[in-house]
């Protein structure tokens, strides 16, 4: 450790954490508005285009720092590239889901996805990483589990939607917390991994005129270039601050914070884009809001002890 690194107080790094966390869930709140900018390009063309944006703009950063000769390293560790390659695949899924469900117009599925997030954090932290919980947190965890079973009744079916996203997501943040690089790293990681794939889908649009960037299809504008280009600005930046605060804060604190964006979500879904909300959505809504009450009251309380 250098003099400058000791001469930073302990809890300085949990600020920071906290800073870097909550910026990018704020981030996340807006980007249902970008989605639906998008909503007439096929899911998996956008999500191409995030992938392939990453790559420069991540790569950018990890010169930045200094940082791009360790970087390379990790091609010689086939455990780690293993690993990247899964959390890859993992943020991959969620991204075409989250596309795809904001444009059909399923923003509450999705804000109902991240409000069970932290729940879901909770449960890995608890299995994998042996975080214990008090029987107020279990109370949470049952009410959150009603509230679900609710939305179910209610909408007829299992809320897919919502349960693949706060997966999917779950076991990418826990998987990021474990993976033994740096979360920018990481990050460049995961996107170089899969832009082959990205590379080669978005050449097959392009050779199909089925594409919306740089005239490569029949219907493309410039706002979609636009739009697609910038897909790398979206992704990447709250990513790689999520992924910060992550290594920085307890994964319960990161569970705990996680409803910033959800709450987001959910008022521009009810209030901007109008989706319908019913009373019984409405009470099923309202058992996961209270179970992230009584679980932010117990780590509050926890702290002050």
């Amino acid at each position: 450790m250098t003099s400058a690194q000791a001469a930073v107080p302990a809890g300085f790094g949990r600020y920071r954490g906290f800073a870097f966390a909550f910026s990018a869930y704020l981030l996340w709140g807006f980007l249902p508005f970008y989605m639906k900018a998008v909503a007439h390009i096929s899911p998996y063309e956008v999500v191409a285009h995030r992938v392939l944006w990453s790559v420069p703009i991540t790569a950018a950063i990890v010169v930045a720092q200094g940082g791009f000769g360790s970087f390379l390293t990790v091609f010689r560790q086939p455990r780690t590239l293993a690993m990247g390659f899964l959390t890859a695949s993992l943020i991959s899924v969620n991204w075409a889901i989250y596309v795809w469900a904001i444009g059909s117009g399923r923003a509450l599925e999705s804000a109902l996805g991240y409000f069970i997030n932290p729940l879901v954090n909770v449960a890995l932290g608890t299995i994998f990483l042996g975080e214990r919980l008090s029987r107020a947190q279990v109370f949470a965890v049952a009410l959150a589990v009603f509230g679900v079973g609710l939305m179910t009744v209610e909408s007829g079916g299992l809320p897919w939607v919502s349960l693949a996203l706060a997966l999917s997501f779950g076991v990418y943040g826990y998987l990021k917390k474990t993976l033994p690089i740096g979360p920018t790293h990481g990050f460049l990681l995961e996107v170089v991994l899969i832009s082959p794939l990205a590379l080669a889908y978005i050449g097959w649009l392009a050779a199909t005129g089925s594409g919306h960037f740089m005239g490569t299809g029949k219907v493309t504008t410039a706002s979609d270039t636009l739009l697609l280009a910038a897909s790398g600005l979206v992704t990447a930046v709250p990513l790689i601050l999520f992924v910060y605060g992550a290594r920085l804060l307890r994964y319960s604190t990161i569970g705990l914070m996680q409803y910033i964006a959800p709450s987001m979500i959910f008022l521009t879904a009810v209030f901007v884009f109008h989706e319908p909300f019913s009373i019984g959505k409405l009470v099923a809504f309202m058992f996961i809001w209270a179970a992230l009450v009584v679980y932010t009251a117990t780590m509050f309380s926890g702290r002050r002890g």
